[in-house]
């Protein structure tokens, strides 16, 4: 009797539109659709563990429930290693989702994070998980590296956005990935993030980052990029040419692409547009999966 195929889901790295991944997770469960074993890259590996723990309506409940004020209640900010040290962020994770050893988990799971000195590829799939995730989320010059080990250990977007190497490496057969930029490649910059706004603020954006928010008046003289700005957009190019780099050289058998566009990459105040066009893309993408799948 033929052994059935291991079935493994890839969660990509994309700041704020990483909440398509609870969408993505529970359209795919209501479609029977079930992983044995999962791997994410930073916010993906942040989803992914909660899911993988049997977390993903407490994370829901949690993203839902954002806003500007509560974002800042989790910025324990510093100068050290990076603007912000995430111990709050951790905390969080440890107290909220998961607190556990990678080997307590119903659903194997891995995350990828990025060896700060010698820009090796990571892989954790033991010890705390929670110690991992703070690794996996460290957006170089944002967060403070973590130590891991005799390293320290930044973002694995840095070299792997979409570990679908890893999912294969875990003894994945068939392979469903979720691209969080394919709608930015070509576009990331338009012109309204080229006009900021200073009246009718709305949201964590428009408080902390004003030329994420494209909502109010335009200016005739646009303001240079703001640090965070400079940061964060430096880093999400990068992430879209490596994502697309190594997908061409190592395919998933179905890759879910959300239409997030419209997202600013740290608008997690926003977490149900992202939650419902995550469905929205395991719903165009169904008869696909279905085909990839034996019956």
């Amino acid at each position: 009797m033929p052994r059935k195929p291991k079935i493994g889901f890839v969660l990509g790295a994309g700041s704020a539109r990483g909440w398509a991944h609870i969408g993505v997770l529970r359209a795919l469960t209501e479609a029977g659709i079930k992983p044995d074993l999962i791997a994410g890259c930073s916010v993906g590996a942040f989803v992914g563990a909660a899911f993988s723990a049997g977390r993903l309506d407490q994370l829901e409940a949690w993203a839902l429930a954002l806003d500007w004020k509560r974002l800042l209640k989790l910025a324990d900010f510093g100068l050290r290693g990076g603007l912000i040290k995430g111990e709050r962020v951790n905390e969080v994770f440890r107290e909220q989702f998961v607190e556990c050893e990678f080997s307590e988990l119903p659903i194997q799971f891995a995350a990828v994070a990025t060896d700060l000195h010698s820009g090796q590829e990571i892989w954790l799939r033991e010890g705390k998980v929670s110690v991992a995730i703070g690794a996996s989320i460290a957006v170089p010059g944002l967060f403070r590296p973590v130590p891991y080990d005799d390293r320290y250990l930044v973002d694995g977007s840095v070299v792997n956005p979409i570990p679908i190497s890893l999912c294969r490496a875990m003894g994945a057969d068939i392979v469903l990935a979720v691209d969080l930029g394919s709608d930015l490649v070509g576009r990331y910059v338009d012109d309204d993030d080229r006009a900021p706004t200073r009246t009718g603020p709305r949201g964590f954006m428009s408080r902390v980052l004003p030329r994420f928010n494209r909502t109010g008046e335009k200016q005739a003289e646009p303001d240079p990029p703001a640090l965070l700005e400079t940061l964060m957009g430096s880093i999400n190019i990068m992430q879209l040419r490596i994502a697309r780099s190594r997908l061409a050289g190592d395919p998933p058998d179905v890759l879910l692409t959300p239409r997030l566009g419209n997202l600013g990459l740290l608008d997690y105040h926003r977490a149900q547009i992202a939650i419902t066009e995550g469905r929205e893309a395991v719903a165009r993408m169904l008869p696909a999966i279905r085909s990839a799948i034996p019956a």
